[in-house]
Parts: C-alpha cells; structure tokens; sequence
C-alpha cells in the first residue's frame, strides 16, 4: 500500500462517539486518520425517532465525507448500519467487527436473537433504556460511564437489511470473550462471516478496558486488508 487508509469508528447502541475517545486518541497519535458518526437512532427520549435505514444513511455519508481508502469499524449494533450503509461503496477497503452484529440481508437484529427483547432492555414505547449496563457494558471497566448513555430507538432494533456490505468486502471479527451482551457462542456463529477472527479477552467494551490490544488489531487489518475472491454466503 502506498496510502493508509483512513479509519472510521462507528458505536453500537445507546453509545455514542464519546466511547471511542481513548482509541482513537491512539490511533491518532500513531499517525492514522480517523472519523467517528454519530448514528440517530441514539437520542435522549424527547428527541425525534430514528431506525437503522437513518442509521446507515449516516455511515454512508460519513464514509464519503472522508474520503479515500477507509477501513470501517462497528462496535455492537453498529454493525448493522455498517453493513447496510458500506455495501456498494468502492473506497471501503475492510470492515472489522467488534463484538459487533455481523448479520445478513433479511435479518434485523431483534430477529437474530430470537425475536424476544433480552431480560437486561427495558421497552418504554419507541424507545429502549439498557438495564444493569454496567454488567452488560462494562463489566471490566473502572469508572464506567453509565450516565453517559442515551435510549436507543426501538426502530433500529426491527429495521432488517436490504445489502450486506460483508459478502464483497474482507472483514475482521473481534470475539471478545467475557462479554456479558453478545454471548462468545453468538459471536462466534456470527464470525464465520468474516475473513479472518481475532480474538480479545475483555467484556463489551474493549476500546475503554483493552484500547491499546483493540487497536493493534484494527491497524493489523488496515494493512493487511484481507479481501474475498468472491462473495461470502450466509
């Protein structure tokens, strides 16, 4: 490669770009370029509503506004919305997963975990609010940022994917394995989508508790950029 490519961080639900502070403050300094979006479907409760299509029309523009080769990275259901939005789009050279829905077209995520909301959501109408986050989320990190989460659309958890951006472009799955919001066994099922599975020892949140480990991993993609010959299937 005779250009890095630039890095574009996209969070999951009730997150927002704040989480990606101490990873990209890294990457930084260790020269990349990197962009952060901020998905609509996060909002406090008196804000307008948005699903995952509002979602990933945000990733798309994000990844156009920044131009050249990119290297997209999802966090948790921010995986959906990059799936959906990066699919077509010639400047996406590799996606990497982190704990992240690596899901098909036809799937949403409600619908890939069994059509049933999880014990730890709360549903209040069109919106969700995260029970125990700091078990779910944070479960091995120090001063955990619960108040710095939002509600989550309801919509963006329904909405199912019309593209998969996965089946033409190499990605990288990151397992973590003490995560207490996507059991290791969905992840795992999930990472068979991917190019190529590395693995973390951390909880939800690795770019908070492993930001130096999360990185490593993202900068080894990011030159290596392993690519499909040919499309993934489900």
């Amino acid at each position: 490669m005779t250009e890095r490519p630039a890095l574009l961080l996209v969070h999951g639900a009730w997150h927002g770009p704040w989480c990606w502070e101490p990873l990209k403050a890294l990457l930084e300094n260790d020269g990349w370029r990197v962009g952060t979006v901020d998905l609509p479907s996060v909002a406090p409760a008196t804000a307008p509503r948005h699903g995952m299509y509002d979602d990933a029309s945000a990733v798309r523009a994000a990844i156009e506004e920044i131009g050249g080769p990119v290297v997209v990275v999802a966090h948790s259901y921010g995986g959906i919305p990059v799936t959906e939005g990066a699919a077509g789009l010639p400047g996406v050279e590799h996606l990497v997963y982190v704990a992240a829905f690596q899901i098909d077209v036809g799937d949403s995520l409600l619908s890939t975990i069994g059509g049933t909301p999880p014990p730890w959501w709360q549903v209040d109408g069109e919106v969700i609010r995260p029970l125990t986050p700091e078990t779910v989320f944070f479960n091995d990190v120090g001063d955990a940022p619960v108040d710095r989460l939002e509600t989550q659309s309801y919509a963006a958890v329904t909405d199912r994917l019309t593209q998969a951006a996965w089946h033409t472009v190499g990605s990288t799955y990151v397992v973590c394995e003490n995560d207490n919001a996507i059991p290791v066994f969905a992840q795992d099922a999930m990472a068979q989508r991917a190019t190529s599975v590395q693995r973390l020892p951390p909880g939800h949140s690795p770019f908070l508790s492993r930001p130096a480990e999360l990185a490593a991993i993202i900068t080894t993609a990011a030159v290596t950029l392993p690519r499909r010959s040919s499309p993934a299937s489900g």
